[in-house]
C-alpha cells in the first residue's frame, strides 16, 4: 500500500482550485458558476437521508468475516515488456491498465488503502491494487475521468510523476490542471467535452456522460467529469468512468461508430432512489454497451472499496450475468475480470 500522503500536500489540493476561468455563457454545459450536465436530470438530493436509512436499517449488509476477493496472479514481467499485444488488465475499481500500439495506458488511478481525503476513515478496500503502483510497466498516459476520491488520489498521482523513466502524460478534464500544479505535477493536458489530441499514435477523446465533480465543501462542479475515447488504426476502446444513465452513450456510439472494448461502470448503484441520478446498475449497463456499440464490454467500478454504496460487493457481477442473458448478449460479450487479471485483446 502506499505511505499516507503528507497532509501539507492534502490541504494544497483542497484549495487549488480558485475563481474558474472555463466558465462560458455561450457553452450549455459551461454557464453560471459550473459545469453541468448535457441532459436534464434530476437534481442530486438525500445525502443525509441515505446516511440515516444505512444507520437505522443496519447497511450496508456485509457478510462474517468480510469480503474476500482471490486476485490473479499478474504477470508483471509480461506487461514490462509488452510492446504489441493489445491488453486489458483490471487493476480494481475503475484503474484500468490499457496496452495497446506499445503504449501503456491507466484509467482513474487510485492504489491507496482508502477513497478518501483521509488514510484512517472512509471507504476501505478489501483486495490490494493489483498489480501494485511498483509492479506496473512504465505509464505513458493517465486518462482521468473526474476528481472523487475513488477515482483520483493525490498518493497515486504524485508516485505515477517519480516512476522511473520519467512522469506519464495526465489527461484530465477542464479545471483540473490546477489541482494537478498544486502537487507539482506539470505534464498535464486538459481538455472540454468532444476535444480531441494526439499521443504517440492514440486519438484520445473527451466526451459527456452524466456525472459530477467535488473534492472539497467549496468546489462542486469546478472540474469538468467526463468518458475517454482511445483511437488508433486497428483499436478502439470506450472508457465511460463513472456516470447515470443518459442520452450522451447514444451520443458517443453515433461519432464513432462502435469500440473494440468499452471499460462499463455496473457497482455503486444503491440505495437506486439516492444513486440513480449518477451511477448505473447493471441493466443500464448493457443499455451503454449497446448504446456505444462496443463489440465487449469489461464491467469495473465494483468489489475493491467496501462502503461506497449499499448493495453487497458480491452483487454487481451476477446481476450483470443476469441482465446480460435477458438482453441476448453472447457469451463473453460483456465479461468482468478477477482483480489483476489481463486479458488479450486480439480477436479471436
Amino acid at each position: 500500500m502506499l505511505r499516507h500522503t503528507p497532509l501539507l500536500i492534502v490541504l494544497l489540493c483542497l484549495v487549488a482550485c480558485a475563481a474558474n476561468p472555463y466558465l462560458d455563457g455561450s457553452k450549455p454545459h459551461r454557464t453560471g458558476d459550473k459545469f453541468s450536465n448535457v441532459y436534464p436530470h434530476p437534481e442530486k438530493a438525500g445525502f443525509w437521508r441515505w446516511k440515516w436509512e444505512q444507520w437505522r436499517d443496519g447497511l450496508p449488509n456485509k457478510p462474517a468475516g468480510g469480503y474476500y476477493f482471490e486476485p490473479a496472479r499478474t504477470d508483471s514481467t509480461l506487461l514490462r515488456t509488452n510492446k504489441r499485444v493489445t491488453t486489458v488488465t483490471w487493476i480494481g475499481h475503475a484503474t484500468v491498465l490499457l496496452q495497446t500500439a506499445g503504449v501503456s495506458v491507466l484509467t482513474d488511478p487510485q492504489f491507496s488503502e482508502r477513497a478518501s481525503p483521509v488514510q484512517f476513515a472512509g471507504p476501505k478496500r478489501v483486495v490490494p491494487a493489483t498489480p501494485a503502483l511498483a509492479d506496473l510497466p512504465h505509464i505513458d498516459a493517465v486518462l482521468v475521468s473526474h476528481d472523487h476520491y475513488d477515482h483520483l488520489d493525490v498518493a497515486s498521482v504524485v508516485a505515477l510523476s517519480k516512476q522511473p523513466g520519467g512522469s506519464p502524460r495526465f489527461f484530465a478534464g477542464l479545471g483540473t490542471k490546477a489541482w494537478f500544479a498544486a502537487l507539482g505535477i506539470t505534464d498535464v493536458v486538459e481538455l472540454d467535452w468532444w476535444q480531441q489530441v494526439e499521443f504517440r499514435g492514440l486519438d484520445l477523446h473527451f466526451v459527456p456522460v452524466q456525472h459530477w465533480s467535488k473534492r472539497t465543501l467549496t468546489d462542486e462542479n469546478q472540474r469538468l467529469w467526463g468518458g475517454w475515447v482511445v483511437r488508433q488504426p486497428v483499436f478502439s476502446f470506450y472508457f465511460a468512468g463513472d456516470t447515470g444513465y443518459s442520452m450522451d452513450f447514444a451520443d458517443v456510439g453515433k461519432r464513432f461508430g462502435g469500440f473494440d472494448l468499452a471499460a462499463i461502470p455496473i457497482g455503486g448503484y444503491e440505495p437506486r432512489w439516492f444513486m440513480k441520478v449518477m451511477h448505473v446498475n447493471p441493466e443500464e449497463s448493457v443499455r451503454i454497451h449497446r448504446d456505444v456499440k462496443s463489440r465487449v464490454s469489461l464491467g469495473v467500478h465494483w468489489g475493491t472499496f467496501d462502503g461506497l454504496t449499499d448493495e453487497s460487493l458480491y452483487e454487481p457481477p451476477k446481476v450483470l450475468a443476469a441482465e446480460a442473458r435477458k438482453a441476448g448478449l453472447k457469451e463473453g460479450e460483456f465479461f468482468v475480470l478477477r482483480h489483476g487479471e489481463t486479458r488479450s485483446m486480439t480477436r479471436q
